[in-house]
């Protein structure tokens, strides 16, 4: 199912992740800038529960469409906290918590597989609640302005963005503890 519906917009979202990047070097006014990668960035978001959505429903689900998927929402996760703290939007201690976060919570899932123990670090409410607030605080941070004439989205979104991070954290501490019997029984 390399080439079904969901997985080539998985594939499209991928592709499309560095325009993110590229927006802010195009000579164009600071808010207008904002408002591009803010847009892109919500509709990037919104192909995530799109593609997941007509897996589903057209029943075209696969394992590789469920290893692809993730990979795609960390590279725009990723992508978009960099260009945040190259604007100075973000702080690098932030950034630097959650992408730590993905790349060890990514190779523990891959070693647990191999010892086969995946189901005891598999997603659960804790990493959904973190993926959602990185998911709001980020299009806020790129956005940078008033919305609607009052909603300072700079200021909320470095709350936003914060409170992922911490939650960020505590789950991982949530599958690290998962992991730990199956670690300790591999290393005996």
């Amino acid at each position: 199912m390399f080439f079904s519906i969901p997985n080539l917009m998985t594939w499209t979202r991928i592709a499309a992740i560095p325009f993110i990047v590229f927006i802010f070097d195009v000579p164009l006014e600071s808010q207008t800038k904002n408002l591009i990668a803010t847009i892109m960035f919500v509709l990037f978001a919104l192909t995530d529960w799109l593609d997941g959505y007509l897996a589903r429903k057209l029943n075209q689900t696969s394992a590789f469409g469920a290893f692809l998927d993730p990979v795609a929402d960390k590279f725009l996760v990723c992508a978009s906290l960099l260009v945040l703290v190259d604007l100075g939007r973000v702080d690098v201690i932030v950034a630097l918590l959650i992408i730590g976060r993905e790349i060890a919570i990514s190779s523990l899932r891959e070693w647990m597989a191999l010892i086969g123990a995946a189901k005891s670090v598999a997603v659960n409410m804790l990493g959904k609640l973190k993926t959602t607030l990185q998911m709001v605080a980020i299009p806020f941070l790129l956005y940078d302005g008033l919305l609607w004439g009052w909603l300072d989205t700079g200021y909320c979104g470095r709350i936003l963005i914060w409170l992922a991070a911490v939650m960020t954290m505590w789950s991982m501490f949530y599958y690290l503890k998962k992991a730990i019997p199956h670690i300790r029984a591999a290393m005996k």
